[in-house]
């Protein structure tokens, strides 16, 4: 300040016949001690150096000070109702830019809001979300830390713990807070206090050998001679934190080189001068405690090893220097200016200036430096918001260095005001490169989300994998996307990928054992067909009614190939030729059976007198019955395609993770009536081939019919739940299994008997044979001209021998006489 003022005072363009004075008072970091020097200083009780006769209204018009932000809120408190403006070069609180409590004040240091905004962006960007902090026990530790913690709740970061620290705190209260530090898991700590405040805590904390915590440090102490040693430098070393720009003001170096004891009255410059080399002013003093020698005023300041002359780094003496300048550019504007341009009560001249004039030109007090610095103040009277970003390290002569490895620039474009080379970054005691982490829970990784653990800050977490159909394909979700409709999550959870689609297809095995199978029964019944028609002439061929055999072969041969329709992707025609066909079929089918079973029992029931009902089942009557039963079903399938024909359908429903191709029946109801029409012909089938079964002869075909419609029928009663149960492409398979079972039960159980007895048996197809003989015989002879009658019965050995009379019917053999 002593160096700003006579630089000002030898210009002769800022304030030309002015010279300025000042009176310094010591505060002693103590808020009370602050305004008592405060309102002597306002009061004019002080001695003034140097003894000039100055003239003004009031004896001090402007106070720069106080370092510390609640000695500077005492005294902005008190000196604001004169008007008396103040700027402060190391006051930092956010409180401080309430222009309604503190309308008078102003500083060349940035808010700690910036400060705060700084110090959240360094710790997203290291990625720390568990912090500890440590907040001087004042206006300016707490409303630092309440404003970061606000600043980077939202990113996610928890306070793991926060803690006060003052310098007057006993030494239980700081080994308290030391055993907070040392079982916390964080292992990053803020520092928001000043120097004087830490210093206990840093002492303990050196004195217990705690290492391995990564320090961010405030603007107040992260450049402070005083911490920054080779002793403190295992504990503290790297840490990390913010200081204001630094500056060389020139010839200062050389000012303080030239400053002695004779040459100066200021007390202050005793004191330093006996400091720096352990002498006194006073007479010797000699005991066994101290041997001080007398100082001689001439010792040689270019020869002192201190810190104190390194004007390289000025950082807090900068701002200093900034303040003095910013008044001396506001008294300028204030004696320069106009009456008709400021008004009458804004200008003055140098014999009255009122406080209250100079702080109206200092809000708009706007200028270059010497150094190309632009001052100003903005609206809350704060400087633009700029900083360094220091690290701690230690160089080759075991000096502690505040190396500057990036910068805070507040009024820089969004998203470029931060910037920092973490190559030139050394972490923990100068010795890692690699970032230090502290998390309170490791970091979720893709495929996973966050849970929160019960009664624990949103940073402790557990990973819990994403459900099926759910992804995250970022780290530390919260919250897992769900899949859209036709996608699925991968195994590990990390992308959607289309469902498998599933359908029972060609290349499939079971399709492939399926469809051979079906060409199998198709092949046989084929074969089968050949040995008929190559025996139609035969009486085991003729015997059994050889048009409705064929006609029966044909539509097993039909229900054969619609087993094929229900194999590869399903689309509009084969959703549509499956049912129907299926439908058609089988009706067509059993239809043939049910006709040659009537016939049977219709044949018989003609060997009773007077009962001549056989000529209503003649070869037409057959043809009819059988068409007309099929045409039953015909309607109902016309009738389905007309309503809601079946269609290709994709079921999401029955898996989650694929998608069923499969072929929707359009209308149930139609579907039942369908199948239950088919069921109804089944049932009365079975019905009239099981009274039929004790029918006599050697080749009773009613028995063959009932086994074959038991088969028939027991086979679709059990497919009904099997097909309920069964997922997705084996539906298909248990339809087609029930199709294929219930064909070969009939092609099996009808024709197989017949065709062994063609190809292998050819004796036994003969009239004789398949007649047979019958221990006692009821004989019917009908002739031309004569209804039919019953002769009796008569022994097998009777005296009476007829020429043997075979009787013929057209559905088959009736017996032999």
């Amino acid at each position: 300040m002593i160096f700003a003022i006579k630089e000002i005072n030898r210009d002769q363009n800022l304030l030309p016949n002015v010279t300025l004075g000042y009176r310094i008072h010591d505060s002693c970091a103590s808020p009370s001690q602050s305004l008592r020097a405060a309102l002597t200083l306002i009061n004019g009780q002080e001695k003034v150096i140097p003894e000039v006769k100055c003239n003004g209204a009031v004896p001090i018009p402007v106070i720069i000070g106080e370092s510390g932000s609640t000695q500077s809120i005492s005294i902005s408190r008190a000196v604001a109702p004169f008007g008396i403006p103040m700027i402060s070069y190391f006051s930092t609180c956010a409180c401080l830019s309430n222009k309604e409590e503190f309308p008078t004040f102003f500083r060349t240091v940035p808010s700690d809001l910036f400060q705060a905004k700084a110090l959240a962006q360094i710790v997203k960007h290291f990625g720390w979300t568990w912090i500890g902090t440590i907040a001087g026990d004042n206006e300016y530790g707490r409303y630092g830390v309440q404003a970061f913690s606000e600043q980077v709740k939202h990113a996610g970061v928890c306070i793991a713990f926060s803690e006060t620290i003052l310098r007057t705190y006993p030494k239980e209260r700081i080994l308290k807070i030391v055993d907070t530090i040392k079982t916390s898991t964080a292992k990053v700590i803020l520092a928001f206090t000043s120097e004087g405040d830490f210093y206990p805590l840093l002492r303990e904390i050196v004195h217990q050998n705690i290492t391995g915590i990564q320090w961010i440090a405030s603007e107040a102490w992260i450049t402070a001679a005083r911490p920054s040693t080779k002793e403190n430098f295992k504990s503290l070393g790297g840490a990390i934190g913010f200081a204001s720009h630094k500056m060389k003001i020139p010839k200062f170096q050389n000012f303080l080189f030239s400053l002695r004891p004779p040459n100066s009255t200021d007390s202050f410059i005793t004191a330093f001068w006996e400091t720096i080399f352990g002498c006194t002013f006073k007479a010797k003093i000699q005991d066994s405690k101290f041997n001080t020698e007398r100082c001689s005023g001439k010792e040689n300041l270019h020869e002192v090893n201190n810190s104190f002359f390194d004007t390289s780094e000025l950082r807090v003496s900068y701002n200093v220097y900034k303040a003095v300048y910013a008044i001396a550019h506001g008294l300028h504007s204030l004696l320069s200016c106009q009456n008709n341009l400021q008004g009458d009560n804004l200008c003055t001249n140098i014999s009255n200036i009122q406080p209250w004039q100079l702080l109206h030109h200092l809000k708009d007090v706007r200028f270059t430096n010497r150094l190309g610095e632009l001052v100003y103040f903005d609206p809350n009277g704060d400087p633009p918001a700029s900083y360094d970003i220091i690290n701690w390290q230690l160089n080759d002569k075991g000096l502690v260095e505040h190396v500057t490895v990036g910068y805070f620039d507040a009024s820089a474009a969004p998203g470029k005001e931060f910037k920092i080379n973490e190559d030139i970054i050394l972490w923990h005691g100068n010795q890692s490169t690699q970032i230090p982490q502290s998390t309170c829970s490791e970091i979720c990784p893709p495929g996973t989300r966050k849970a929160v653990q019960d009664g624990q800050p949103i940073c402790c977490f557990d990973c819990i994998s994403c459900a099926a159909g759910e992804i995250s394909n970022v780290t530390d979700s919260f919250e897992c996307m769900k899949c859209p409709l036709e996608y699925w999550s991968s195994d590990d959870r990390q992308q959607c990928i289309l469902k498998e689609v599933e359908f029972l297809s060609f290349e499939d095995t079971m399709g492939i054992i399926l469809m051979t199978v079906a060409l199998f029964g198709t092949f046989t019944t084929l074969a089968i067909l050949t040995v008929f028609m190559y025996s139609k002439d035969t009486p085991i061929v003729k015997g059994n009614n050889s048009e409705l055999s064929f006609l029966l072969l044909f539509s097993l041969i039909l229900c054969f190939l619609c087993s094929l329709t229900f194999i590869g992707k399903p689309s509009a025609w084969s959703c549509v030729l499956r049912h129907t066909l299926f439908g058609i079929a089988f009706v067509l089918c059993v239809s043939c059976i049910l006709v040659k079973t009537i016939v049977v029992l219709k044949a018989f029931q003609a060997t009773v007198p007077q009962k001549n009902t056989m000529k209503w089942f003649g070869a037409a009557h057959q043809r009819c019955i059988v068409c007309a039963c099929t045409l039953v079903q015909v309607l109902i399938c016309v009738a389905w395609l007309a309503m809601a024909p079946p269609f290709p359908a994709r079921n999401m429903t029955y898996y989650l993770a694929k998608v069923i191709l499969e072929c929707d029946v359009g209308s149930p109801v139609v579907f039942y009536c369908a199948l239950g029409y088919i069921g109804v012909l089944s049932g009365l089938c079975f019905v009239l081939a099981f009274l039929a079964r004790n029918l006599p002869g050697n080749f009773n075909e009613a028995k063959l019919i009932t086994f074959s419609m038991l088969i028939f029928c027991a086979v679709w009663l059990t497919f009904i739940p099997a097909y309920v149960s069964s997922p997705g492409k084996y539906i298909v398979a248990v339809e087609i299994f029930a199709i294929l079972s219930s064909s070969f039960g009939l092609l099996f159980c009808i024709f197989l008997p017949k065709c062994y007895i063609i190809l292998f048996r050819p004796e036994e197809n003969t009239k004789q044979s398949l007649m047979g003989k019958t221990p006692n015989i009821s004989l019917a002879v009908r002739s031309r001209s004569q209804p039919l009658s019953l002769l009796g019965k008569l022994p097998r050995k009777s005296a009476l021998y007829f020429r043997p009379i075979t009787i013929f019917v057209e559905c088959g053999i009736v017996g032999e006489a």
